[in-house]
């Protein structure tokens, strides 16, 4: 698995609808944000652009997250094997009641 391969989850995925009501409103919303109007601020982003922007960080904190958690197995194989036995053991227990 590689660590530069966007994911399932990634800002890519994340495409724009087919012209409805409902995206038209956004889109208009979105101009109104951006220009300011209505007491909106002269930086705010679309909300396409931000959850894009939101969608990649969100992305790359879980990727380091992954890449530190595979580091650490694979440095102490037999460590990670008894925590994660002890944890199955208590969701069993829990589950069970």
């Amino acid at each position: 698995m590689s660590d530069t391969a966007p994911g399932p989850n990634s800002e890519e995925d994340i495409v724009d609808a087919i012209d409805t009501d409902t995206t038209r409103l956004e889109r208009e919303a979105d101009d109104i944000l951006a220009g300011g109007e209505a007491g909106g601020t002269a930086d705010a982003r679309p909300l396409r652009s931000a959850l894009r922007e939101d969608a990649g960080l969100v992305g790359g904190w879980g990727r380091e997250r992954a890449r530190r958690l595979r580091g650490a197995v694979e440095q102490e194989p037999m460590r990670a094997s008894i925590y994660a036995l002890g944890l199955g053991v208590i969701i069993g227990l829990l589950v069970a009641r």
